[in-house]
């Protein structure tokens, strides 16, 4: 195995400018560092990451907490794109990152922390899991540098999808499409739901829109058969909406299934809206209403504060960052 003496032996420099070099040193003018980078690269020389971790009290591993209660795992459009981005961004700034083992129902298993403890992750982004699990809450609470998207511990830096303005902005357009009555399919509760729905019934409530009960239901994340038969349930009311919003583009999938089923045409008979901004449901006809979130902005904030928090613990603020999303109008809301 190559080692950092056959570099200085091979260039003729000192085994001290090969390791200043391969650490990009700035007392080291960039043609030499060039020359030795491509002589370690032809002698087959990598870095020992024991040694390394030894020397920086850091491993380079970042930690990844991912539980989708859906089962949909990395096909999940909007986390799959989140976490795509994050790993870029941790790639790019020479980290490495690793799944944390959610499979709870294997013998012998580690909680979450002592999983992050034995992989001994630098720092931990936790995504799309149960905040309330005493795990996660335990996790959360020790001294390694964490990340939470779309949920917030008090002490803990986040990255946010402004779920608030994002409802805001679609209840808006929808009014200003003419329509009053419209009903909301919403996902199970979460913060994210939370958030959603608060602001779907004060965006209504500002635009004097009369929410009736039997408007509101449950569905979900990614169930497009509760989509299916929330729809309807909502098509068969007395007095049905105009609109139904759903809790994600890919339940919608199952809406749509339950408005062809009774004969009807989207938009002529019935608008929709979903959320995310899916890139199935932007190309689908017809092309649906939706937010499209900022997935590549949010795992890139995530990696970004994460690993600040690694490297600069004493002047890395602990922050909330929102990021906002953009409506997709599509075809799929009617003018009425």
């Amino acid at each position: 195995m190559a080692s950092m003496k056959d570099i200085s032996m091979a260039c003729g420099v000192s085994i001290a400018t090969v390791s200043k070099a391969l650490n990009n040193h700035k007392d080291i003018g960039e043609e030499t560092k060039e020359r030795i980078r491509q002589v370690a690269k032809e002698i087959g020389y990598f870095p020992d990451s024991a040694a390394k971790a030894l020397k920086t009290n850091r491993t380079y591993s970042l930690g990844v907490l991912f539980v989708d209660d859906s089962q949909s795992g990395l096909t999940h459009d909007y986390f799959a794109n989140v976490l795509d981005s994050f790993k870029r961004t941790a790639e790019q700034k020479s980290y490495d990152i690793t799944f944390i083992n959610c499979c709870k129902t294997r013998p012998g298993r580690m909680s979450y922390l002592e999983h992050s403890r034995y992989r001994r992750f630098d720092g931990v982004v936790i995504a799309c899991v149960n905040f309330n699990d005493p795990e996660v809450e335990e996790l959360v609470r020790s001294s390694i540098p964490v990340v939470t998207i779309d949920y917030i511990f008090n002490d803990k830096s986040a990255v946010l999808s402004d779920n608030v303005k994002g409802m805001r902005d679609l209840v808006q357009y929808i009014y200003k499409m003419g329509h009053r009555k419209i009903a909301y399919i919403h996902g199970a509760d979460s913060a994210v739901t939370r958030s959603r729905l608060s602001s779907f019934y004060k965006t209504c409530e500002e635009l004097n829109v009369t929410v009736p009960p039997e408007y509101i239901c449950e569905a979900q994340y990614r169930d497009t058969q509760e989509a299916y038969h929330k729809t309807k349930e909502l098509l068969g009311l007395k007095n049905p909406p105009t609109c139904i919003l759903y809790p994600d583009d890919f339940a919608c999938f199952g809406g749509i299934n339950a408005i062809h089923e009774r004969g009807m045409r989207i938009p002529d008979d019935i608008s929709i809206a979903g959320y995310d901004g899916t890139q199935i449901a932007i190309n689908y006809e017809p092309k649906l209403t939706t937010v499209i979130q900022d997935t590549r902005c949010l795992g890139g904030k995530a990696a970004e504060k994460l690993i600040s928090l690694i490297e600069k613990p004493k002047t890395t603020l602990t922050e909330q960052i929102v990021v906002e999303g953009k409506i997709f109008e599509g075809s799929s809301v009617a003018r009425i």
